[in-house]
C-alpha cells in the first residue's frame, strides 16, 4: 500500500538471539548490500500480520520460532533518493514509513531459511552486533535505522539482562 504521499507502508524486522546479535541478511545478487529483513504492507493486513508474513517470507521464520519484545511508537520514514523513486500506475512512489519490530528468535539457527519464497531476498545471513548496521546500510537508510535502533535498544538490553540471570 502506498499513502497519499507517496509512501509505502512497510515493516522492518530487527531479530535478535539471546546473545544481543542481530540478524543481517544479505540481497541476493548484490554481495554490497546488506539489510535487515522488511517488507510492504499489504491493503488486507494489520501491521502485525504483514510483519509474520515477512518474516517467513524473508528468513523462514513462523509466529512461534520468535517473541515479539518491542516496535516502534510511530511510522519512521525514509524518502528514496530521486533515481530510485518511481511511479507505480497513477501513484508515485518517493519512499517508505515503517513499523519496527524487534524480535527475540526462539529456535535453532538451523531453522532459519531464505527461500521460502518463490523470489529469495537475501542469500546469506550473519549474527552481528547491534548498532554494526547503522555503519554498513546504504545512505539513504542510516536514519531511519538509527531512529529504529535507538527506539528498540531499551528492550534489547533487557533481553540481554535476562538472559545473562538465566
Amino acid at each position: 500500500m502506498i499513502d497519499k504521499n507517496g509512501f509505502r507502508l512497510n515493516v522492518g524486522l530487527i531479530i535478535c538471539n539471546n546473545l544481543g546479535q542481530v540478524l543481517w541478511a544479505r540481497r541476493v545478487a548484490n554481495q554490497d548490500a546488506w539489510q535487515f529483513p522488511q517488507g510492504g504492507v499489504n491493503k488486507d493486513e494489520t501491521i502485525e500480520q504483514a510483519m509474520y508474513r515477512e518474516l517467513y517470507e524473508e528468513v523462514g521464520l513462523k509466529k512461534h520460532q520468535v517473541e515479539i519484545l518491542a516496535k516502534t511508537q510511530d511510522w519512521l520514514y525514509y524518502r528514496l533518493p530521486e533515481q530510485f523513486s518511481r511511479r507505480n500506475s497513477n501513484t508515485l512512489f518517493v519512499g517508505q514509513k515503517q513499523i519496527w519490530f524487534l524480535l527475540r528468535k526462539l529456535c535453532n539457527d538451523k531453522e532459519i531459511c531464505l527461500n521460502t519464497h518463490k523470489t529469495a531476498e537475501f542469500d546469506k545471513w550473519q549474527w552481528v552486533s547491534y548498532w554494526y548496521p547503522l555503519s554498513k546500510i546504504i545512505q539513504f537508510k542510516r536514519e531511519v535505522y538509527r531512529q529504529a535502533l535507538s527506539e528498540l535498544v531499551e528492550a534489547k538490553n533487557l533481553l540481554e539482562t535476562s538472559s545473562k540471570e538465566n
